[in-house]
């Protein structure tokens, strides 16, 4: 047996794994280390080979986890658990509401809104869905929307803490293809604020049609004016956020930040509000705790994955599967196509972070080597993009297709989330409800596919 069969015959053993409930960190982390054990042993004896694989494997924890780049994963996520515990989530919602709640199916578009604000500084969909399907469900139910859509518009809007920064899923992507953690976050943002209003849309055409989403009036000009300073913390950790990521000078002198310390302040901008709003030591604690498993969840997932990707290494599996994506006849752009049909396909059976984990260490490679490689110029390019504007292009598109595994079955994470928040509306009422939005996200991943600029255009300004 050659060590590319001992590749494939090791993923296929992931997969049913993965597929039978066994987490994909020790998936991973299993089906890893027993590739390199065979493959090794198969150079040099069993004895050596053992030897060899588990010095390699244990060396992967440690290594990567002392990168700087992962540092700002803590950040991002304590920033989300600051927020919730803030109370920004209502406040945000009310200032959405009056603001917008005079639009056929106004409430709704506010909540796309206020889930779109939230993600400002949660950076985590599941979570967000969940604060809304306490939040903002029960106001719709109560002025006549359906519970279909009240509820899938909270599980939709949800996805959009994806793409807006920060967002820990981006931040995953770019240490797994070693790519610019500031540059992503910056990426996302644009594609997250084009992918609301698709939904904007839809909602509004939905509410028009079908009449089951009222519009609320009644609201003073004071009312929505004395509704914005409860906002103003989003405001600032978004502002503090993109200036420490592009830089200020101020006086002669430029400031500028890292992600990490973009986020540590962004975190101390929660944190002041927190308390100011009455948040309690004690509920302090439970937001330090909860970052903390969140990290330790997250990190054990990347140190399981990258064994698996030293395994993927010595099997040649990566470079099998780029030298077959650019030998396609097809057009690179119906390559990419099929590419993301395939992620649709996954995502049905595998939860978002696992999907990217899991694939990427085999598509990015290929992804680039369609393009003409990272170092290539646009001139020179196959799509029309040097080496890291595909980088980041990709890694949008392939965290909006996670974004739509969010809502759809049989995973639909999101979905459940919000069933499980309100058990008075069945999973399968939340399910039909995204279908719309499903389509909307459909429209959006077109129009990226189309447009390149809408995601590149940030980053090309840092």
């Amino acid at each position: 047996m050659t060590p590319f069969e001992v590749g494939l015959l090791m993923t296929g053993v992931l997969l049913v794994l993965v597929l039978i409930g066994v987490r994909v960190a020790f998936a991973a982390a299993f089906v890893g280390l027993t590739g390199l054990i065979i493959i090794f042993s198969m150079r040099m004896g069993f004895e050596r080979g053992l030897i060899t694989a588990l010095k390699m494997a244990g060396t992967v924890p440690h290594s990567k986890s002392v990168t700087y780049s992962l540092s700002v994963l803590p950040t991002f996520i304590l920033i989300g658990f600051l927020a919730f515990y803030a109370g920004l989530t209502k406040q945000l919602f009310d200032a959405a509401k009056k603001w917008l709640g005079w639009m056929p199916g106004g409430m709704a578009v506010g909540t796309v809104f206020a889930t779109a604000g939230f993600a400002a500084v949660s950076g985590a969909s599941v979570a967000t869905a969940a604060v809304f399907a306490r939040v903002a469900i029960p106001e719709m139910l109560a002025v006549g929307y359906s519970k279909r859509l009240a509820s899938a518009v909270v599980a939709a809007g949800g996805t959009l803490a994806s793409l807006i920064p920060p967002s820990a899923i981006l931040v995953i992507y770019a240490i797994l293809v070693e790519q610019s953690v500031g540059k992503l976050l910056i990426a996302g943002f644009l594609p997250g604020l084009y992918s609301a209003l698709i939904y904007i849309l839809i909602i509004v055409g939905m509410a028009a049609w079908r009449g089951d989403a009222p519009a609320i009036k009644g609201f003073t000009w004071s009312e929505r004016f004395a509704s914005l300073p409860g906002t103003l913390p989003i405001f600032a950790v978004v502002a503090v956020i993109f200036i420490g990521l592009f830089g200020i000078e101020i006086g002669g002198y430029q400031f500028a930040a890292t992600p990490t310390e973009a986020g540590a302040l962004g975190a101390f901008v929660v944190l002041i509000t927190a308390f100011v709003k009455g948040m309690r030591t004690k509920q302090l604690g439970q937001a330090l705790h909860e970052t903390a498993k969140l990290t330790v969840m997250i990190f054990t997932l990347i140190w399981g994955v990258l064994v698996y990707v030293r395994f993927l290494g010595f099997a040649g599996l990566p470079d099998a599967f780029r030298d077959f994506i650019v030998s396609l006849p097809h057009d690179p752009m119906l390559t990419m196509i099929l590419i993301l049909c395939a992620y649709a396909v996954l995502g049905m059976f595998i939860d978002a972070i696992g999907m990217l984990v899991l694939t990427l260490p085999v598509v990015y490679p290929a992804v680039m080597a369609l393009n003409g490689g990272e170092a290539v110029s646009a001139a020179d390019s196959t799509l029309g993009m040097s080496g890291e504007a595909c980088s980041i292009w990709f890694g949008i598109l392939v965290v909006k297709m996670a974004e739509l595994c969010l809502i759809t079955p049989p995973i639909g994470l999101n979905c459940f989330v919000v069933a499980g928040v309100r058990p008075d509306i069945p999973v399968q009422e939340v399910f039909r409800g995204c279908i719309p939005f499903f389509i909307a996200d459909i429209i959006t991943i077109g129009g990226l596919l189309a447009f390149p600029s809408i995601i590149t255009w940030l980053p090309s300004m840092m």
